[in-house]
């Protein structure tokens, strides 16, 4: 029997969480206490018993079946399951918790650590009182966060961390002096990007709302450029050129964005908005993919023939790397940017808040009500 779980043949079975049976609106959600208890099916994995957890874009996405053509594929690559679906589908991908059981070839871990992590997008989610993870996604919580402040960051650190350091060659020894361009500065991503970028001593330019340039500045950007107050471009284009570009926004801004940077110096641009799971979905596997490799290899050429670097970012989950976040975390370099908590019973109210846009920070679940 799992750990802790022995007081009923029911609790062994089953757990309480929000699911989706197809994909749609939020009127797809629903609540269960039904929903399969975790299993462990590898020696590297563990079970954490979920305090809080938080919302990404990619869950609305998720709700409306982006992706899915890409997601089956990795859940299910030899098409084995014949006549399964990935229904009922758990969304939710970070996760503050404890650790309740492990497989037996996690050295790393124990019943009982309080850990956190970003669950894959092809693995069933976090909106759920237990989640299995591999033991190389997750990470010892940061002592100094709660589990509702913790929840905040995984997902979203990892994806500014693939961008910057992973994607764009950014770390801690070679950003003194960098100018750095955040587009989207305010959300998730953007929020944390700033803060890394600061602690690792870059100069920051951030483009956010009006109304959220005081966040923005009390995270440590340098300029703050409200996108509202007229033409974004000619803003930008008063100020010095920048080495580096972090564009959470995508569409039009990728047709001048790129203009300015620094030419010939190894200047680069990193776009988290690619059309990587539209293609696989609108044309299958295949052609998506090859229609993907196209699109990015004839962009990359394209720069580098003007003297800069074009990259393609994604989230990578990772827990060496969560570890060093940890580390920033709790030497006071970053800090969670949370917009509102909602209970476990608020889910539904907690996606149509992530819906709205606009959000400053992060959208957090407290899966248990004491933190």
């Amino acid at each position: 029997p799992a750990r802790g779980l022995r007081a009923s043949p029911r609790a062994r079975t089953a757990m309480p969480s929000w699911v989706i049976d197809r994909y749609g609106s939020n009127e797809e959600l629903r609540f269960t206490r039904d929903m399969m208890f975790p299993i462990i099916h590898f020696p590297n994995e563990v079970i954490i018993k979920v305090h809080a957890a938080s919302l990404n874009p990619i869950d609305l996405s998720m709700r409306s079946g982006y992706g899915a053509t890409a997601l089956n594929m990795k859940r299910d690559p030899l098409k084995l399951k014949t006549g399964e679906t990935e229904f009922p589908l758990t969304l939710g991908r970070d996760v503050s918790g404890v650790v309740m059981e492990c497989g037996l070839g996690v050295s790393y871990f124990k019943p009982g650590d309080e850990v956190w992590a970003a669950i894959p997008p092809w693995k069933q989610g976090t909106l759920s009182e237990f989640v299995v993870a591999s033991g190389n996604e997750v990470s010892f919580k940061p002592k100094c966060l709660s589990h509702t402040e913790a929840a905040a960051l995984p997902y979203v650190g990892l994806t500014a961390w693939s961008a910057l350091n992973q994607v764009g060659g950014l770390n801690q020894s070679n950003c003194r002096g960098k100018r750095v361009l955040i587009l989207g500065a305010s959300g998730g991503v953007g929020t944390f990007a700033v803060q890394l970028m600061k602690a690792w001593d870059a100069h920051v330019t951030a483009v956010c709302s009006h109304d959220a340039s005081t966040l923005v500045k009390k995270l440590g950007a340098d300029d703050v450029i409200d996108y509202k107050s007229g033409n974004l471009e000619e803003q930008l284009k008063t100020l010095p050129l920048f080495d580096f570009i972090l564009d959470n926004v995508g569409g039009s801004t990728e047709k001048w964005a790129l203009d300015l940077l620094k030419k010939w110096s190894g200047a680069t641009y990193v776009t988290l908005v690619t059309p990587f799971l539209i293609n696989m979905d609108k044309l299958g596997v295949a052609d998506g993919m090859l229609q993907t490799g196209v699109t990015v290899g004839s962009k990359t050429l394209k720069h580098l023939l003007k003297g800069v670097h074009y990259r393609w970012a994604f989230f990578m989950p990772s827990g060496p790397n969560l570890d060093e976040i940890a580390e920033l975390v709790d030497s006071g370099k970053i800090q969670p940017v949370i917009d509102e908590v909602f209970s476990f019973s608020e889910v539904p109210k907690a996606f149509l808040k992530l819906e709205g846009g606009h959000a400053r920070g992060k959208t957090v679940i407290n899966v248990i009500s004491r933190q």
